[in-house]
């Protein structure tokens, strides 16, 4: 595996962990122990030695949006009037908390953005009074996800 231009190993115990953790971040330390056979310290100093080396970059909590009322997500490609407006839009684009990722992109866009709403009239909302009012925001461009069919990371 190949990080900021550095080989990084790991080997097949260390994939195993991985794997585990993977499906399921809360799984115990001893469990995850028990079924590779290896000890529970073995497995804290992998790791840290993954966390050290930037394989893992840390875990988080999945929170289901739709149970929170967030129903329509969508794409939105950004247009900017000039090349030399991004960081700035990514800096206004990142106050605008229903905005989850934000990517430089090559084509047509600036910049790419996935957003979550409410509904299309909040999208609508978000779209007309906060994204496009972004100083060298010229157009966007929407695509309105219908169903998300994969949802993964990279395998191991």
């Amino acid at each position: 595996m190949k990080i900021n231009s550095l080989l990084i190993e790991i080997d097949g115990i260390d994939k195993e962990i991985l794997r585990y953790l993977m499906d399921d971040a809360r799984k115990p330390i001893l469990q995850i122990a028990n079924k590779i056979g290896i000890s529970g310290a073995a497995i804290h100093q992998r790791l840290k030695k993954l966390e050290q080396s930037g394989v893992i970059s840390g875990s988080k909590f999945t929170v289901n949006p739709k149970v929170l009322g967030y129903n329509t997500m969508a794409f939105v490609g950004v247009y900017l009037d000039k090349a030399s407006r991004n960081s700035e839009a990514v800096k206004e684009l990142r106050k605008i908390p229903e905005v989850l990722e934000c990517h430089y992109t090559t084509g047509n866009w600036s910049v790419l953005i996935k957003i979550i709403c409410r509904d299309n009239e909040h999208l609508m909302s978000l779209l007309n009074n906060k994204i496009q009012a972004i100083e060298g925001v010229s157009r966007t461009e929407t695509f309105i996800s219908l169903d998300q069919q994969i949802d993964r990371q990279i395998q191991l």
